[in-house]
């Protein structure tokens, strides 16, 4: 018998409803399942191999991360996108993780900096794209990214607000997976991570600060221009 199978049918209900509520998560975030798309129960079913109790859940639960719309006698749609929720979101990242950054360097320790500095590491030496050719999404390039950034403000001593900005980061990487492509050519991000960290180590406070909130306004500036030429995908 298959192992999977075996595997699934352990599961108890509440183990399953949150391995489908974190895959069904993960394909929206990453734009497999687009913008606006209609959220089919029997589709949904099919790829994920699931009943539809565990799904609705995920999808209710979903709803309240503002990843997924309800729409009464319609069911369950992907959350449109919108240049007016882009920039909401990232002007709200600004002010949140600039603040944690903030109380990150006043509570700097030796453990926090060295952390920083292997996170930075390894992203370094890790290729954002597989295919040097054209643009191959690297999801250990991406594990790495979230990892560094996470890192940067994990040293606030508030959970809460660390908690509140994830929650940000998985929506805005919603809005970065419709246009990684064109930014792989055109910016260099590596660069702007190596600033970043430079002026952390040194304890540049403000310096840190406006970096980083410029490092967000940099990317949500290459969606919007990519988003103005693209009318379709599910745009609220």
């Amino acid at each position: 018998m298959d192992t999977q199978l075996l595997t699934r049918g352990a599961e108890t209900p509440a183990t399953l409803a949150t391995s489908i509520y974190e895959r069904l998560k993960a394909d929206i975030l990453s734009a497999q399942l687009e913008p606006g798309q209609k959220l089919q129960l029997r589709f949904l079913t099919e790829r994920y191999e699931t009943g539809q109790t565990p799904l609705r859940e995920a999808l209710n639960r979903l709803t309240t991360e503002d990843l997924v719309v309800g729409k009464e006698q319609r069911g369950f749609f992907v959350k449109a996108i919108s240049r007016e929720e882009l920039h909401e979101l990232t002007r709200t990242r600004c002010w949140v993780e600039g603040l944690a950054l903030k109380e990150s360097i006043a509570n700097t320790t030796a453990a926090w900096e060295e952390a920083l500095l292997v996170a930075h590491h390894r992203l370094e030496r890790t290729p954002r794209s597989l295919n040097p050719e054209q643009f191959e999404d690297n999801p250990e390039w991406e594990k790495l990214h979230r990892i560094f950034h996470a890192l940067l403000i994990g040293n606030c001593r508030s959970r809460p607000l660390i908690g509140f900005c994830e929650q940000l980061a998985d929506r805005l990487y919603r809005y970065r997976a419709l246009s990684i492509r064109k930014a792989f050519r055109s910016r260099k991000v590596s660069n702007e991570h190596a600033e970043i960290l430079k002026t952390v180590l040194n304890r540049q406070t403000e310096e840190a600060v406006t970096l980083l909130q410029r490092h967000y306004e940099r990317t949500a500036e290459i969606i919007a221009n990519d988003l103005g030429a693209t009318e379709t995908q599910g745009f609220a």
